[in-house]
């Protein structure tokens, strides 16, 4: 073979690996960062569907911080339902956002509305109803402007009643809500993923529940698309942490093909382990990172969800602009 034909092969071989890596580098690149949402509750939602520049100025800042989804809070608030009243505002935020590659959930539950008391079964039809409106929603919207999915927060350990001996009772009422709830979504004929916001405690809760025993996560997981879970520790790894809190969580979203998401807070709290608030930005990257790491390969992982807008946007140094 002579010194030219050796030089023209190996010329062509370089091109072909520069191509084949080329092709390669959008995926490696696309995978190097998992999902990132943002709860957004009442007041600040209200905001975004009022006033288009608000709306843009918060689409910008979520894009600029990577943040690819919101949980956009649909339901009443200060007597007034956006949803059901002025549908319109909510066809014109999720048509920007998904303008701009940000998927849009519906976030139901409140505290304004004490949404907690929903899983006493005498409440259960609101939570019904609650849903039903999204349905109702996205059925009469066109694709470009329908949610993505619904994330509900119903806790009831935060009612009044929440204690040793009516613990189970009131879990038992939230595992009878979901189902009533995913039931609503069978009938609708929609494929809307639905998952809700669980305390990462849950799973060290057994309950019996509609003939089996296990922990109340599973049971949660068993019922619904995915989980957020609320795993609100400032470090990832060691005990007491993102990762020892997430796994079991993770391991059985992984025997059963759901999803978990992470559920970070970043409001002021006590005690200070549950909050990146005080630290810095950069702090918390390097946490996040030791999550992804972990976590990146498996397909039970669905990245993260910020708790809130407007405390996230306070501790990377970016409060939301004031709104009338």
């Amino acid at each position: 073979m002579t010194g030219a034909v050796r030089g023209a092969l190996l010329g062509l071989l370089l091109v072909l690996a520069a191509a084949a890596t080329a092709q390669a580098a959008p995926e490696v690149h696309a995978a190097s960062h998992a999902s990132r949402a943002v709860w957004a509750w009442e007041r600040p939602s209200y905001a975004l569907l009022e006033s288009p520049q608000v709306a843009d100025e918060a689409l910008a800042f979520l894009q600029h911080k990577r943040i690819d989804m919101i949980y956009l809070y649909a339901d009443a608030f200060q007597g007034r339902n956006l949803l059901v009243q002025q549908p319109a505002r909510y066809r014109a935020f999720i048509r920007a956002a998904h303008a701009r590659g940000i998927r849009v959930y519906a976030l139901l539950g409140s505290w304004y509305l004490h949404t907690e008391r929903y899983v006493l079964p005498r409440h259960q039809r609101k939570a019904v109803a609650m849903l039903q409106r999204v349905l109702d929603y996205n059925a009469a919207a066109t694709p470009d402007a329908r949610f993505d999915g619904v994330n509900y927060d119903i806790e009831p350990h935060l009612l009044d009643t929440w204690e040793d001996a009516t613990r189970p009772r009131l879990l038992r009422g939230f595992l009878d809500m979901t189902a009533a709830m995913m039931a609503a979504r069978r009938r609708s004929g929609q494929a809307l993923p639905i998952g809700p916001a669980m305390p990462f405690w849950w799973d060290g809760i057994a309950l019996a529940w509609r003939g089996a025993r296990k922990p109340v996560s599973e049971h949660v997981a068993d019922l619904t698309d995915y989980v957020a879970l609320m795993d609100y520790r400032n470090r990832a790894e060691g005990r007491d942490s993102i990762l020892s809190h997430a796994e079991d969580e993770m391991a059985y979203a992984d025997r059963i093909g759901k999803r978990v998401v992470i559920g970070l807070e970043f409001n002021p709290g006590e005690p200070a382990k549950l909050s990146f608030h005080g630290m810095d930005e950069a702090a918390f990257e390097r946490e996040a990172a030791k999550v992804e790491a972990a976590y990146g390969g498996r397909r039970s992982f669905g990245g993260f969800v910020f708790h809130h807008y407007e405390g996230y946007r306070r501790f990377v140094g970016a409060p939301a602009p004031a709104s009338d």
